[in-house]
Order: C-alpha cells, then sequence, then structure tokens
C-alpha cells in the first residue's frame, strides 16, 4: 500500500502550514506594529515584566477592559438605606465587566453598616445591601454562581468613631475577590 508515504508526507506538510498561519509578526501589546506606544503612552508597564499600572477602568482600546479587577472595591450607601446610588453605578459596571469576561472568577459581597441600630437590624441592612449588588450584577449578566453574599453589620467598621465622617465610611459594600 502506497497511501502511507502519501499520508505522512501530507500531515507534515499540513501541520507546517497551521505553524506558519499561526505565526507572528511582533508588535506591541498596544496593538501598534511599528513598535511605538499608540495613543500617548497607554499600557504604562514594561513589556515582559508582568507589571501593570492604572484602573484598568476606561484604558487601552478595550483590549485589557475585562482582564483585570477594577481597582475601586468599594461602594457606599446612604444612611439606613440598600438604594445603589447613581455615583457608584460604573463602579458596578465595571465589575460586571470583569466578572462576565472572566467566567472562572468570584467574589464575595460584604455588606457593613454603621454602629447605630441593634445588631440583628445592622446585620439585615448589610445583607440587604450586599443583596441590592447582587441584584445590579445579575441584571448586568454576571452568573450567580460567581457571587456570594455576606453581612458583616456593624461587627467590622471601616473607620472608628461616632461621627457623621466615620458613619459615613461604614455602610458599604466592600468586593472581596
Amino acid at each position: 500500500m502506497q497511501f502511507k508515504p502519501y499520508a505522512r508526507t501530507l500531515a507534515v506538510a499540513m501541520s507546517l502550514a497551521v505553524m506558519a498561519g499561526c505565526s507572528s509578526t511582533g508588535g506591541t501589546q498596544e496593538g501598534s506594529m511599528d513598535g511605538t506606544a499608540g495613543s500617548g503612552g497607554v499600557g504604562t508597564g514594561t513589556a515582559g515584566s508582568g507589571q501593570v499600572s492604572g484602573s484598568g477602568l476606561g484604558e487601552g482600546a478595550g483590549q485589557m477592559a475585562g482582564s483585570r479587577i477594577p481597582e475601586v472595591r468599594t461602594i457606599y450607601f446612604a444612611y439606613d438605606s440598600d438604594a445603589i446610588r447613581p455615583e457608584f453605578q460604573s463602579v458596578l459596571e465595571s465589575h460586571a465587566n470583569f466578572l462576565r469576561s472572566n467566567p472562572s472568577a468570584s467574589v464575595v459581597l460584604q455588606g457593613h453598616t454603621d454602629e447605630r441600630g441593634t445588631r440583628e437590624y445592622n446585620l439585615a441592612l448589610g445583607e440587604r445591601r450586599a443583596g441590592a449588588v447582587e441584584r445590579f450584577l445579575s441584571v448586568e449578566g454576571v452568573s450567580p454562581s460567581q457571587v456570594e453574599v455576606v453581612s458583616y453589620g456593624e461587627e467590622r467598621p471601616a473607620a472608628r468613631g461616632s461621627n457623621e465622617e466615620a458613619y459615613a465610611q461604614n455602610r458599604r459594600v466592600v468586593f472581596a475577590y
């Protein structure tokens, strides 16, 4: 049977063609083929070092948009409220984008309150706050299996004190990756 030598030659030729088609011509991570940084120096990390700087929010041309955990990981709430404030919607959208882009990633939403109110009430309020964030992420397309909700109530304050400044820092949900 003379078919075997031709099959072997054909397999080698196909392998070489595939490898040639997959080869890269170089270029930079920013997408510029001439080695210059595109768009005025975006991508401040050192090539090959694994170091990347910046918040990951709005950098690059969408190439790195969902690959890094967003830098802002805490959102704050009004007194005795679980309503998401409009100024934090962009933060939540960036976390939703990250989680959708990384289906193996998971997050624990930690709900917190200030010290006013009973322990039981504050645990429930912390859970409602984290639940509100969980619902927002769900509406944005994040899988429920990626999100866990925990309430610490008043037990883990970010700031000590019995004044409005401390209270405001303690009414929060923290994204713990």
